[in-house]
């Protein structure tokens, strides 16, 4: 018989300790987030559809970006055991330096509209964590503004190579004239992929305010206030172009580029160069022999060419083949540290978060970029104790499997 007494009050309140109410919403928000997909949900709650969606979306039917995010699933890890991971040290070196962890934020374009702290936010978060940030040519903050918050750390910048060559050289100038470690020559937009929900939603720089717009921005007057009180939104870096945002990107994206834009980038920067957007073991090889410093395998998140190879299904081939001359670096789809964790072990030196980042800024600004990178790092450390290594060297191939789900026909 189980032996029975009246309760105790001083043995409840022992048992039950009643949680500090977190009056600021903005942390209540946060802490409740647990993965990246919480900070998504956060995020498409407060931000209007057309600048979410811009975030969100990717090219023609999303196909690639889908595939992308599912080949993280469909893995297998393969633990060790009996392995003291009592002390564990994510420390990575990429492109002649380190970061604290094996990821950086990737380069996002019309940062700013996403939420109004921006690329600062951005910048801000990934000095404090000790990795790199990228800057893109079509962001929203320039390059010395990046540089005035983030000034310890290591800031990356993406290039897009203008019809007017000069805007280009200039921008190279400038970055290294800042002290940018690192330049991302992007190779994957000759033309700007048709991004079906910008089209849809009527995307522009400025907003367009249409019913649906003012409709839509009701229950988010906070997204609005920010807008209306902070300063105009334009591409810091192209603002002497001058023109309408669809003439700003027909400039950015030139349809011409060569080797030959290569090796004049080459000869004008003074770091370490990496080519982004390589989507094929032969450009790969073709680059390594080169001499580049990396290649980044990447689809652009899925926004260019709709059905587009797989970046993490390329990474081990590729690794194999010219992992031991450039530093490979690895982006589109990651959602979780496990997704980083997996690309390590298959061959990367590093990997990028994009929509990640976005998400965490959308739902709460610096903080929220704050806590999308200290998500990222738990799942990271995590996944590696389970796997039972201590460093990120010690990750390997006979740690993951990639199950098989689209196979070519015979």
């Amino acid at each position: 018989m189980v032996q029975r007494q009246f309760p105790k009050p001083a043995e409840i309140f022992e048992l039950m300790q009643f949680k500090k109410p977190e009056l600021d919403g903005r942390r209540r928000r946060l802490d409740a987030a647990l993965t990246i997909e919480d900070l998504r949900a956060i995020a498409k709650r407060r931000t209007p559809a057309a600048a979410f969606d811009y975030t969100d979306g990717a090219a023609e039917g999303e196909l690639s970006l889908a595939r992308a995010r599912q080949a993280f699933k469909d893995i297998e890890f393969h633990p060790a055991v009996l392995n003291d991971v009592s002390r564990l040290d994510t420390t990575a070196s990429v492109l002649g330096g380190t970061s604290t962890l094996p990821f950086g934020i990737a380069p996002t374009g019309f940062t700013r509209l996403m939420q109004t702290e921006g690329e600062i936010a951005g910048a801000g978060a990934a000095g404090a964590a000790g990795i790199p940030f990228t800057l893109s040519t079509l962001g929203t903050t320039s390059i010395e503004a990046v540089k005035a918050a983030n000034p310890h750390g290591r800031n990356w910048f993406q290039l897009y190579v203008m019809r007017e060559r000069e805007i280009s050289y200039e921008l190279v100038r400038r970055a290294a004239a800042s002290e940018f470690d690192t330049l991302f020559f992007t190779v994957d937009t000759p033309v700007a992929g048709a991004r079906l929900r910008d089209a849809r939603n009527g995307f522009s720089i400025p907003p367009q305010l249409s019913l649906g717009t003012v409709v839509n921005a009701i229950p988010r007057p906070w997204w609005w206030f920010d807008f209306l009180t902070t300063p105009k939104l334009e591409f810091a870096s192209l603002s002497a172009t001058g023109g309408t945002v669809g003439e700003l990107l027909d400039s950015a994206m030139d349809p011409s580029i060569d080797f030959d834009d290569l090796a004049v980038i080459r000869d004008l920067w003074p770091g370490k160069i990496a080519i982004k957007g390589v989507q094929t073991l032969a450009d790969a090889k073709k680059l390594a022999d080169l001499g580049v410093d990396g290649i980044v395998l990447s689809n652009h998140g899925g926004r260019q060419l709709d059905r587009a190879p797989i970046p993490f299904h390329l990474l081990p081939e590729v690794a194999r083949e010219v992992g031991d001359d450039v530093d490979i670096v690895l982006d589109t789809g990651i959602m979780n540290g496990a997704d980083i964790v997996a690309s390590i072990a298959l061959g990367a030196k590093f990997t990028l978060i994009g929509r990640a980042y976005l998400y965490g800024l959308m739902a709460g600004g610096r903080e929220g970029v704050d806590r999308a990178i200290e998500i990222l790092a738990d799942q990271v450390v995590r996944t590696m104790k389970l796997l039972q290594v201590t460093c990120t060297d010690e990750l390997e191939s006979s740690h993951v499997t990639q199950l098989q789900r689209l196979l070519p026909r015979g």
